[in-house]
């Protein structure tokens, strides 16, 4: 754990003229560089009268949102001055790119990191031409902009992202920028709720900035609407202090922005200050701040008779055709030299002293920030030796246990182990104890700041466990965990999960590019854990019966995408084991919380999942001769039903020659030359055979099974059962049976291919009557047949 230091509350300051000057200065050359990013290829100083030729030829880029993003920087920078604060800024507002482009091009930290932007002549041209350049600078911010965490793709997630970054680090004050257009969606929307899950006396601060400027892509903003009033009585009722600044007038705001950092900085000081000496009760009011300005201020206020400043129509180019209309070109040229760049940079290209005088140095500046390149402080977890929760085995079946119990207790023991440390925490949307895991609580509790009463259990202000039911918030709050060097896992039910798949989606993106980023240092690997999975949601009903996760994972890149599906507890053990220690993976674990039959010793699951799939020649009768028919399974419901149809097969066709093969990694199944688990075609032959038909029971979608077969030998030999899309409020069983994955049509399924001998149509015939049965039997007795629920 990061070693606490006692915060000192700094006295007011009040501005001076001077500071305030270079503030502006710093300010006027942000800006200047932000909008030379989005139109100039030449000419970067305007040394001469602009030329069409000047131009980019393809305009991309946002203007709107730079001025304010560049005047919070710019007092950040400031606050870093006076205060020595260690601040990492999360850069809600999805294409401010070209601000954080500048100001880290001025503080020196761009052209650390690539040489190619050093200060200079040659390191502004670079800046200003690459800017939206093929294979140049984004137009929104990457893995590749020095110290973010946030992909500016992202809108919604930027909170989350800074209370995640701030859980466990208690020297780090998080300044979160949130555009007033992405404070309208819904993860945004959930997340001020963080306040109450934020602990002053272990962790750090969060200063959420929301920069109203009105308007979104074309039309006006929720809050650029609502009285001053009304968003301070909104924000106030969740639980914070709020502070406003704005104004059109720069010397104004600057002053007044001054004095807002001053007060926050002292607020959160005086909070922690008060929590780590155990004056602190509940959740305390943190401060925020409301910057209010116009869209694109200092942009030309009118273009061709139309308002451009403080409308909508600056959010993108507010010049938009200046090679095509002379008028703009000047209107253009009018704009940028009212900068006066020559007045903020000599000759050779370099700011003037006076513009970088409020420029923080060394790991103080905001783009040095050690934990904006969270690989480079994480600290490898203790873990404990999984075998020690291994449940016995003494033979394939006989034992049953429910797996998310048993691997709680080892996940207990993770947290016990790293308690010093304090870097590792588990999220999830409500539903730890549903999902069988409270052996967890014996070694921590929920996180909660909030009023409490008498019945409730398992909170404290000091608890691990993050619960709140928000998906999307769970997991904007993992992701800036990992982000900044440390561990966790996401628990969540396997219906509900794919309300991120768009947060997933970009995470995935942000790791492929960090891992091509030379200094990015490796992270650890975000986990999921799905329980409460559809093959046991015969009670909730079809609503609760989707799997679309699996595919949503599958379908990403390659070298970071890993998706397992563990039969029985041990192997669970051992998959949990392995991702925890696993580095810049997406790592998707699905497992029942059900109590189920175990197949595999410790010592055997382990080899299992090292191999990714196996032959099982304990449920085989092939031995030493190939066999007729291979049966499989992936998911520990198909895997049931495959060892049952194989103890079928065998008493009623001793001599139909039958395999069992069982699937861990899902992704084992690929061609080596599409995924690099993907086993070997010789491996794959051994344990599928190149001739012989293939029954396969799949969790999911059969579809992403035959998917996954491409460049396999044969591949219509599979013949895939999984979820159909068949479901309600039913029984477990009758579940298997809507979506023709039950033991008995798996059996049926093998009949139809191994071809006339004696015995088929006795076993056809049975295998309908037990359907029969089962049809009659459960709407009669409101249970599964016996046969079913007892068999071994």
């Amino acid at each position: 754990m990061n070693q606490l230091i006692a915060p000192e509350i700094a006295a007011p300051t009040v501005p001076k003229s001077e500071r305030l000057a270079h503030l502006h200065r710093y300010w006027q050359a942000t800006n200047y560089l932000a909008a030379a990013q989005l139109y100039l290829r030449d000419n970067v100083l305007l040394d001469r009268p602009l030329l069409a030729t000047d131009i980019k030829p393809r305009l991309l880029g946002h203007w709107g949102t730079v001025p304010g993003l560049n005047l919070i920087y710019a007092h950040l920078n400031r606050l870093v001055q006076d205060t020595d604060a260690s601040v990492l800024l999360v850069t809600g507002p999805g294409h401010g790119a070209p601000a954080n482009f500048a100001n880290l091009f001025l503080e020196g930290t761009l052209g650390e990191f690539d040489a190619q932007y050093e200060p200079g002549i040659a390191g502004l041209s670079n800046l200003i031409r690459s800017f939206s350049w093929p294979s140049g600078l984004p137009s929104h911010l990457v893995p590749g902009t020095p110290g973010q965490i946030q992909e500016g793709g992202e809108l919604g997630y930027c909170l989350s992202h800074a209370y995640g970054a701030a859980l466990d680090n208690p020297n780090l004050l998080v300044a979160c920028v949130i555009g007033d257009g992405e404070a309208e969606t819904g993860p945004l929307a959930a997340a001020w709720h963080s306040n109450y899950y934020l602990n002053p006396a272990t962790s750090g601060a969060v200063l959420p900035i929301l920069h109203v400027n009105g308007y979104k892509l074309s039309g006006p903003t929720l809050f650029g609407r609502m009285s001053d009033e009304a968003l301070t009585s909104l924000f106030t009722g969740y639980g914070y202090q709020v502070r406003m600044v704005g104004g059109s007038d720069p010397a104004q705001v600057h002053a007044a922005m001054w004095q807002a950092m001053d007060w926050a900085h002292r607020e959160i000081i005086a909070i922690q200050q008060k929590a780590r000496t155990g004056g602190q009760e509940g959740a305390p009011a943190w401060p925020m701040l409301i910057l209010q300005t116009p869209k694109g201020l200092t942009c030309p206020l009118t273009v061709d008779g139309q308002p451009i400043e403080n409308t909508f129509r600056s959010h993108q180019l507010p010049v938009s055709n200046p090679v095509g209309k002379p008028s703009q070109l000047a209107t253009l040229e009018t704009w940028l030299r009212s900068y006066h760049p020559e007045e903020l940079f000599d000759e050779q290209g370099r700011a003037f002293v006076d513009v970088l005088s409020v420029c923080p140095t060394g790991n103080r500046r905001i783009g040095m920030n050690p934990h904006a390149n969270g690989g480079q402080l994480l600290k490898p977890l203790a873990l404990p030796d999984f075998a020690d929760y291994a449940v016995a085995v003494p033979s394939p079946g006989v034992a049953s246990a429910e797996g998310t119990n048993v691997l709680a207790h080892y996940l207990r023991d993770v947290f016990r182990l790293n308690e010093a440390t304090q870097n590792f925490r588990i999220v999830c949307p409500d539903e730890t104890t549903s999902n069988r895991m409270s052996p967890l609580f014996e070694a921590t509790q929920r996180a909660w700041l909030g009023p409490m009463v008498e019945t409730d259990e398992y909170l404290s202000p000091d608890g691990r466990v993050m619960e709140i039911l928000s998906e999307h918030t769970c997991q904007g709050w993992l992701e800036g965990y990992l982000l900044t060097g440390r561990h966790g896992l996401f628990g969540c039910y396997e219906a509900f999960i794919p309300i991120i798949d768009s947060m997933l989606n970009q995470y995935v993106k942000w790791l492929k590019v960090s891992r091509e980023t030379p200094w990015r240092k490796p992270l650890a690997s975000l986990n999921y854990l799905l329980t409460s999975h559809l093959w046991r949601q015969d009670h909730n009903g079809y609503t609760h019966q989707v799997p679309s996760f699996i595919d949503t994972v599958v379908a990403k890149k390659s070298n970071v995408a890993r998706v397992y599906l563990p039969p029985d507890a041990n192997c669970l053990l051992s998959v949990m084991d392995h991702c925890l220690r696993s580095r810049d993976y997406v790592n998707l674990i699905v497992a029942s919380k059900a109590s189920q039959a175990q197949w595999l010793t410790e010592t055997e699951a382990e080899a299992h999942c090292r191999r990714g799939i196996s032959a099982w020649d304990w449920a085989s009768n092939h031995t030493h001769q190939p066999p007729s028919v291979v049966l499989a399974a992936a998911g520990d419901v198909p895997t049931n039903e495959i060892v049952a149809a194989a103890a079928i097969l065998k008493q009623h066709l001793p001599d139909l020659r039958v395999r069992v093969v069982n699937v861990v990694d899902l992704l084992a199944m690929a061609s080596p030359d599409n995924h690099p688990h993907g086993v070997s075609d010789e491996t794959f032959e051994a344990l599928f055979t190149d001739t012989k038909p293939v029954i396969f029971a799949f969790h999911g979608y059969p579809t992403l099974i035959h998917e996954l077969l491409h460049h396999r030998p044969n591949p219509t030999r599979f013949h895939v059962r999984g979820y159909m899309e068949e479901g309600r409020t039913t029984t477990p069983f009758d579940m298997l049976v809507l979506n023709n994955m039950s033991r008995y049509q798996l059996v049926l399924a093998a009949l139809k291919r191994v071809g006339e001998r004696p015995g088929v149509d006795a076993l056809t015939a049975w295998c309908t009557e037990q359907l029969a049965q089962h049809t009659d039997y459960i709407r009669t007795n409101g249970q599964d047949m016996p046969q079913v629920l007892d068999w071994q």
